[in-house]
């Protein structure tokens, strides 16, 4: 039954001391967390630990939870903060791990493995206020009021942002696809992320 339960109302009991309906959170959001800090960082050993860290801060400021509250976006502020701090104690650069390529799903073909490599590399050369911004809105399906509140702007400027990473994007995809040369040979990227996201019209 606990799965027709809203997050809103789990999160109330959790925060009511029923420490154990957390359980109930983390089942539904630790692979979403642990997608959006693998495209984020490119590391999935710090992606796994910070995962664990969001639970632990949920728990440890449960109290701040306000009723009527969206859990998702309150729960991405918490993973951004979480994001912040581990970033200010390792300054390393991730590097790409082909163990990383699973993260991205795409339709059944030949060039399923060869596009979510390439497109982890080039999310990985995005600036990472552009990799974030598109990771939320594409990636994790937030829609562009819940990205807003999320980034403290309005939903217009969302809407920006999200067109020139998408633009910027294609471009990297397209020059590590095309070579040396920078001419796209084959494919001009996944049509699900550079055509438009989930809940999120341009």
């Amino acid at each position: 039954m606990v799965t027709f339960i809203p997050d809103e109302d789990l999160m109330l009991q959790v925060r009511e001391g029923e420490g154990e309906t957390l359980a109930v959170l983390f089942d539904r959001y630790q692979a979403p967390l642990f997608n959006f800090y693998a495209k984020l960082t490119g590391d999935r050993a710090a992606s796994e630990d910070l995962v664990q860290e969001v639970f632990l801060r949920i728990l440890k400021y449960r109290r701040t939870y306000r009723p009527g509250t969206p859990f998702r976006p309150w729960m991405y502020q918490i993973a951004r903060n979480a994001r912040f701090d581990h970033a200010r104690k390792q300054h390393a650069d991730a590097e790409y791990s082909e163990a990383m390529a699973p993260v991205v799903k795409f339709p059944d073909g030949a060039q399923q493995s060869q596009e979510a490599a390439l497109l982890h590399r080039a999310l990985l050369q995005l600036p990472e206020e552009k990799r974030e911004i598109l990771i939320l809105s594409r990636f994790q399906e937030l829609k562009y009021e819940e990205v807003a509140r999320l980034l403290g702007c309005e939903v217009g400027a969302v809407k920006v942002r999200v067109h020139r990473a998408l633009q910027e994007l294609r471009l990297l995809f397209q020059g590590l696809a095309g070579g040396p040369n920078g001419k796209q040979e084959n494919s001009k990227g996944p049509k699900t992320l550079f055509a438009g996201g989930a809940g999120n019209e341009m």
